[in-house]
């Protein structure tokens, strides 16, 4: 059985470089630290460098220099048993389509050396798990877009590592699915898992990681917790939905108002006000409130002001 070392660390990167032969300098000398059991986003623009670390942790891609270690393990002295630690869902579909669903996972689980009878029972228990249990037969090919992202988890998962790293793992799902997909990989990690995240969708990284790293033109210009991050925030943004349209829409001396339509408004608070002064202003323009709620780009602002903020 591969033993990991004593270490509160799933994965540690120092100095990480990565200069490709076209001469384009993809990392620069990163330093990243992802506790054990953690839920870590890695969050960039496109082309910030987030792709390339993921391809060097999973042996895809030859740093230039610096140190990994995986689960306590150095790449550089045993990359294969590090390896066995870590499953990795790609951004693109990678599986044969002819392939059925079943096979695929079964097949995976070999080539980790995982008796048949062992086998069965994982992959038993993580199509359930995905409710693709009804597709176990069905070629690969067939399945929708959302079935498939799934199905790249349950590979990944089928040989039980410590760390599951997810590359964009909602692209292309619908809303329905993204949401019982968090449901699971926050099952997941509760169990103990580390899951370390990137994506596009960045209410996905507020809503279920703890820390949080941000990449951008190869170096990581913010490493912090989710909440101090979002404690950086001079103002916060709400939408607020009205019960009637009024005759006039209305402005404010102490809020920005911008008017989504005739009964929807948005609205940003600053760190000094409060939602009760917005309430008495609101009601003092007889403006009745249907629901509050957070616009959900709160972790993009913070992300567009510190990248503009680094590369100023």
């Amino acid at each position: 059985m591969k033993q990991t070392q004593n270490n509160v660390y799933a994965i540690e990167i120092e100095g990480l470089e990565k200069t490709y032969k076209s001469g384009v300098k993809a990392l620069d000398s990163i330093d990243l630290h992802v506790q054990k059991g953690d839920f870590f986003a890695l969050l960039g623009p496109n082309g910030a460098g987030k792709s390339t670390t993921i391809s060097i942790l999973s042996s895809l891609v030859q740093k230039s220099a610096g140190k990994v270690k995986i689960a306590g393990i150095d790449i550089d002295e045993n990359q294969n048993l590090a390896k066995t630690f870590l499953g990795i869902v790609p951004q693109e579909f990678n599986f044969g389509i002819f392939e059925t669903v079943e096979n695929i996972l079964i097949n995976q689980a070999g080539y980790y050396g995982i008796p048949y009878k062992t086998a069965k029972d994982r992959v038993e228990y993580y199509l359930d798990k995905l409710s693709l249990i009804d597709k176990r037969k069905t070629q690969s090919g067939q399945l929708s877009g959302g079935m498939k992202r799934r199905l790249m988890i349950a590979r990944a998962l089928v040989h039980e590592p410590e760390i599951l790293i997810l590359d964009e793992p909602t692209a292309g799902v619908d809303i329905e699915i993204r949401r019982s997909m968090w449901e699971f990989l926050k099952d997941l990690n509760a169990k103990g898992k580390t899951i370390i995240l990137t994506t596009h969708y960045l209410e996905e990284a507020e809503s279920l990681c703890r820390n949080i790293a941000i990449i951008d033109k190869g170096k990581i210009v913010e490493n912090t917790t989710m909440k101090k991050l979002l404690q950086g925030l001079d103002t916060e943004t709400f939408i607020i939905d009205l019960k009637e349209e009024p005759k006039k829409k209305t402005s404010s001396s102490k809020f920005t108002y911008q008017w989504i339509d005739g009964k929807t408004i948005e609205v940003q608070i600053s760190k000094k006000q409060s939602v009760n002064e917005l309430f008495a202003e609101l009601t003092k323009q007889k403006l009745q409130v249907v629901s509050l709620r957070n616009k959900s780009n709160r972790l993009e602002e913070l992300f567009l002001n510190l990248t503009r903020r680094k590369s100023a």
